[in-house]
């Protein structure tokens, strides 16, 4: 399906998928080279990031890592203030992308930064909901639920919800390693079409996580060959954007799927 977002009045086109490029202001975020965090560190990230093509910038100043220990709120909005001003100093019209769970650093984000779009790992709560509604955002609804049956019904809600309270502009998350063994990250990916019943753009990121690693008994250093192969098939059953690391590689596999995807709907035309 044709999807866009519309960011503070400019509809960002997702008819061919976008790339996201995850930029992390935090000491502590489980793959060191998507941290950030001096203004020349962060400067340079950002550069790599858009010059690479990707379409958005995810900043996140707490991470959500396995075991990790939460970072305070105000920590959180210290580490966002800096990198959020740094990145408006020299990137003024880069769509930007906070990283969080928090209302109050998501407020802060967009009242204090002009931040584009909300991605909240945490599965969604009625602060949240009523925020992002008010504020005119767009909202990455990330599912925490292991199965494709919970997922659907939970998400079905939760858009309802959102819906009610006007706000407009939602992309789903399926949530891979977020509340899902090993087996239930693969068995979702498998089947993850079944989102598009919804009506709404999908969301991937499956960059370097532990699905691959543990799967393959490697490192997040060296499961950059897996996120390449989980992203190709994210594409084929309907993601809309990709959320990554390693930008360059996600953008060649868009304009590869893209390409192999337009002549498939062009024979299937004649």
């Amino acid at each position: 399906m044709d999807y866009s977002i519309n960011v503070k009045g400019r509809l960002v086109d997702l008819s061919v998928p976008r790339v996201m490029g995850i930029l992390n202001v935090t000491p502590d975020s489980f793959y060191s080279d998507s941290r950030a965090q001096t203004e020349r560190e962060i400067i340079v990230r950002v550069r790599d990031i858009v010059g690479q093509g990707a379409a958005i910038v995810d900043v996140g100043a707490c991470s959500t890592r396995p075991d990790a220990v939460l970072a305070s709120e105000a920590d959180e909005m210290q580490r966002l203030r800096l990198g959020l001003r740094t990145i408006r100093k020299d990137f003024p019209s880069v769509v930007l992308s906070i990283d969080t769970f928090r209302p109050n650093v998501a407020r802060m984000a967009v009242e204090e930064f002009g931040a584009d779009i909300i991605n909240d790992v945490s599965g969604g709560c009625e602060d949240m909901f009523r925020l992002v509604a008010k504020l005119g955002v767009p909202y990455v609804l990330t599912s925490v639920e292991g199965t494709l049956r919970d997922m659907l019904l939970t998400l079905s809600d939760k858009v309802q919800q959102l819906r009610d309270l006007g706000q407009k502009d939602i992309i789903l998350d399926p949530g891979f390693g977020f509340g899902k063994t090993l087996e239930q990250n693969y068995e979702v990916m498998a089947q993850m079409e079944r989102l598009l019943v919804m009506e709404l753009p999908l969301l991937v990121g499956v960059s370097r996580k532990s699905m691959i690693y543990r799967k393959l008994g490697f490192s997040p250093a060296e499961s950059l060959n897996g996120t390449t192969v989980l992203n190709t098939i994210a594409l084929m059953k309907g993601a809309s954007i990709l959320r990554v690391h390693d930008v360059r590689e996600a953008v060649e596999s868009v304009k590869i799927w893209s390409d192999v995807n337009s002549q498939i709907v062009n024979s299937q035309i004649v």
